[in-house]
């Protein structure tokens, strides 16, 4: 039976050692089926897309560079030909599909030879469980250092998908986050040391953390003391008071013209005078 280093959420070590199921590590690893599983991942990793020109494709030479005889020289069709210099390649690469195939029972065989290889190690560690309620860096980034793996290549596998964790993991370069089953040989033998949520290994998803208190809420400080918003205050107040008193003097005013223009109400209009009148 092959154990593992055994940690709890905070990084503390255990003091017993975590027995791994024997369904799954039985301790063999088969090289040549690692080898196949790997040369198949990178192969369908390829694009394809590399591309050279032959003489067919090649700018220039569509006629002869000197006659066919009398000249001393050797016979010439074309300066593109794969031997003059500016001329095409022969047997360059075009554009394929290096996509392979492999079966799936092979696949499977490789990726339980990886861990194998990692648990014979002891790089497998198993953790209680992944406690991130929000993505944190730092967090992770000390969790690993507990586990005495900063710097390294490591790989957390989870037991659901937690995307907190991946976007913590994210930012730094040498780590991966997936979920258990789909990590492959590749992935595993990749990585310098595997971190596995002990869910994943049993088939016990932990429970859904607890939320945490709502923290309570501090108002904010007004931009503005209250003295300058009650100076400011005054002072709209105080020019829409003047602005009122200059309107009232301009009416004043007017009303004044007006009643001196006109006479006054009960008093009869002065007759005009005529000619020969004294």
């Amino acid at each position: 039976m092959i154990e593992a280093q055994y940690f709890s959420a905070a990084g503390a070590k255990r003091s017993a050692a975590f027995e791994l199921p024997t369904e799954f590590f039985d301790g063999t690893v088969n090289e040549p089926v690692l080898h196949q599983a790997v040369k198949v991942y990178l192969n369908n990793q390829r694009q394809g897309t590399a591309k050279t020109k032959t003489r067919s494709f090649v700018s220039g030479g569509n006629q002869k560079p000197w006659k066919q005889k009398g000249t001393g020289r050797a016979r010439q069709g074309s300066t593109r030909a794969p031997h003059w210099r500016g001329g095409g390649v022969v047997f360059g690469p075009i554009p394929r599909d290096y996509r392979t195939d492999i079966p799936r029972k092979v696949k499977q065989l490789a990726r339980k030879s990886a861990l194998n290889a990692r648990a014979r190690e002891g790089s497998l560690h198993v953790v209680e469980r992944f406690a991130f309620r929000r993505p944190k860096t730092a967090q992770l980034a000390g969790l690993l250092a507990s586990l005495g793996l900063d710097g390294r290549k490591v790989l957390l596998l989870t037991a659901a998908a937690n995307e907190a964790l991946y976007l913590s993991g994210r930012n730094i370069p040498t780590v991966d986050v997936m979920p258990y089953p789909e990590a492959s040989a590749y992935d595993i033998l990749w990585a310098e040391a595997v971190v596995v949520e002990e869910g994943a290994l049993t088939g016990v998803l932990p429970e859904p953390l607890a939320d945490e208190p709502e923290e309570a809420v501090i108002p904010k400080a007004p931009k503005r003391s209250a003295v300058k918003a009650a100076k400011l205050a005054l002072k709209r107040s105080g020019g829409k008071s003047a602005t009122k008193a200059k309107a009232a003097k301009k009416s004043t005013a007017k009303a004044a013209k007006k009643s001196a223009g006109k006479p006054a109400k009960g008093k009869a209009k002065p007759k005009p005078k005529k000619k020969g009148d004294k």
